[in-house]
């Protein structure tokens, strides 16, 4: 007897759901059933809001962050204190910050964190970027806004390293912020604790 599959299309659109992250087999098969079976999922509206959204959010030139056009929304800002920069992981780690009310500085986000095993060295991150920003800018503080993690600690301790001899004040996020957890699963509370508590490096 042959067995019964879902018509190809569906299969197909099963598949595209499943690559992206966080949605297993069964999800994808979930969100596709829903697309082509429920009266108001409208996936019209879905497919021209991913498009759209493809091709219009660009990638912040001075911080990384999401943007319509070359500078994001707190680059553009010139109410931002530009002597202040907060350096975390990635963009994502800034919305979780901007939400606390309390940095009124601006950021700039490393695409990621040190990671010999997963094959991220120095050159996959933003560095450099970072050390022209500085040497244009010259903020008199550097908030290392980095995970609690072993990764986040060795990206910190190279950063730290690779800043020697410029004259600012280098910190790191300190009390309420528990080892192993990420800025974008913390709250708002803890990350104000972790900002006013925060300690020098040198």
């Amino acid at each position: 007897m042959r067995k019964v599959e879902y018509p190809p299309p569906l299969q197909e659109l099963i598949r595209q759901l499943h690559r992206m992250p966080g949605i297993g087999p069964r999800s994808a098969e979930r969100i596709a059933l829903w697309m082509v079976q429920a009266p108001n999922s409208r996936p019209g509206e879905i497919s021209d809001a991913i498009t759209r959204c493809a091709k219009a959010i660009l990638s912040c030139r001075d911080c990384g962050f999401f943007a319509e056009g070359e500078l994001c929304t707190i680059c553009s800002d010139p109410a931002r204190d530009r002597s202040v920069l907060c350096v975390v992981e990635q963009p994502t780690d800034i919305l979780p910050l901007e939400r606390m009310g309390a940095f009124q500085g601006v950021y700039h986000a490393l695409g990621g964190k040190l990671s010999p095993l997963n094959h991220v060295g120095p050159e996959e991150l933003r560095f450099d970027s970072l050390i022209q920003r500085i040497k244009q800018v010259a903020p008199r503080e550097l908030i290392l806004a980095l995970g609690a993690d072993v990764e986040g600690e060795a990206t910190a301790s190279y950063l730290s390293q690779l800043l020697v001899g410029m004259p600012l004040r280098i910190t790191r996020l300190a009390q309420g912020l528990p080892a192993g957890l990420s800025l974008e699963s913390a709250d708002d509370l803890t990350i104000s604790r972790a900002f006013i508590g925060r300690t020098e490096l040198r």
